[in-house]
């Protein structure tokens, strides 16, 4: 199984960051396993480096891609799509400051939710943990100065 947490990173550090963001897997990483001062620590910092969630508009375009598809459900805050005779499964629910993605089977129902939040902002950062992987969802464009 695959768990992702996506968390919206301010856009002056997303920029900034474009290409490392291992620093932010590391500092989400070290959260996870410290106690005590540091846990603080790192708490204050990820609190400084992302923002709240729009989670209104989360659920508008969540409800709007349900509306089109039938192989999306919702229940209790739960967002459930299973595809391809239920070979790809995920699960989506909105936390207070990230989203929690799990899916298991093939990548088409974790992608399309990617698909969904990709729309809705374009910082979000997804991180699985478990499996030492990170991306953005939408790519950040390099600016070229002539």
């Amino acid at each position: 199984m695959r768990k992702y947490q996506l968390y919206l990173i301010e856009d002056e550090f997303a920029s900034h960051y474009f290409g490392r963001e291992r620093i932010f897997f590391h500092l989400f990483k070290e959260n996870r396993q410290a106690v005590g001062e540091l846990k603080q620590i790192t708490d204050k910092q990820i609190s400084y480096i992302t923002k709240p969630l729009p989670v209104l508009r989360i659920h508008q375009l969540l409800h709007k891609k349900l509306e089109k598809s039938n192989s999306l459900k919702a229940e209790n805050g739960l967002y459930t799509i299973e595809l391809n005779n239920r070979t790809s499964m995920a699960d989506l629910s909105v936390k207070e400051n990230f989203i929690v993605i799990e899916a298991e089977g093939g990548y088409e129902a974790e992608t399309a939710f990617f698909e969904v939040l990709r729309k809705c902002e374009a910082s979000f950062l997804a991180i699985d943990l478990e499996n030492d992987k990170y991306g953005w969802l939408k790519p950040i464009k390099e600016r070229k100065f002539v």
